[in-house]
């Protein structure tokens, strides 16, 4: 069995950083839907298109909710730089602060996972 940690750092402010967003869950999906352990993170701008995803009036929620109990979270420290952790919270979606208020990668990287970033 697998086991990935998916990390995405874009927002959807451009086709390109969409498409990033696009093919991590859909990467994720393809991790779940084969039994494998996988974990979703959105760090940096990657937390402008948590709150965004994760809000089901998007376009991209139905995407999102198909991996959504796979998302360990949204990085504490980046949801208050880009001000969206009151969507975040309203949303209930999981805010890591593990390593000085960012989720640890070297945990997941510890207990055996790949780091894959998009």
């Amino acid at each position: 069995m697998a086991k990935a940690v998916i990390v995405i750092f874009a927002e959807l402010d451009s086709h390109q950083n969409m498409a990033r967003v696009v093919n991590a869950l859909e990467v994720a999906r393809e991790f779940k839907e084969a039994g494998d352990e996988v974990q979703i993170i959105f760090d940096g701008g990657g937390v402008v298109a948590a709150a965004a995803v994760a809000d089901p009036a998007h376009r991209l929620h139905g995407l999102y909710a198909a991996v959504e109990d796979k998302v360990a979270g949204v990085c504490r420290y980046c949801a208050r730089a880009f001000d969206v952790h009151e969507s975040i919270a309203a949303l209930n979606v999981p805010v890591l602060s593990e390593f000085r208020q960012h989720p640890s990668i070297r945990s997941r990287v510890v207990d055996g996972y790949t780091v894959l970033t998009f």
